[in-house]
């Protein structure tokens, strides 16, 4: 079966930095296009990260950008999500999604992505 299992994560200070991983197993990495989503009690799932197949292109949501990167290792089926100057406001739990379809270009929307890991707490303290 697929696995998609998320680790990294803890609690950390305002300021500080995580970074987080996705193993995936069960299919295919490197022709599949890669995200990052988060979700905080109460609030809907919302956009993070992701990385195109390609390995061309990489997009990030306004909230996260010039702190957060996501990069991939096809080599060890991983992606990668490093957080820097972590805010309050990140705190979530983070999940790792892969594209539905071969050869898709990453984008925002979670439709696109049919493999979900469980996910994994981040936590910021003020």
């Amino acid at each position: 079966q697929v696995q998609l299992v998320e680790s990294g994560g803890g609690l950390v200070q305002a300021g500080g930095s995580l970074r987080l991983s996705c193993a995936v197993s069960g299919r295919a990495f490197s022709i599949y296009s890669m995200a990052w989503f988060r979700q905080a009690p109460g609030k809907e799932r919302e956009f993070v990260a992701a990385a195109r197949w390609s390995g061309d292109r990489v997009d990030y949501a306004d909230s996260v950008k010039g702190r957060f990167t996501i990069s991939r290792d096809n080599k060890k089926k991983t992606v990668y999500l490093q957080m820097n100057s972590l805010k309050p406001e990140d705190t979530a739990v983070y999940i790792c999604a892969q594209a539905r379809g071969a050869y898709s270009a990453g984008a925002s929307d979670p439709e696109l992505y049919g493999y979900w890991g469980q996910g994994t707490q981040v936590t910021v303290s003020s």
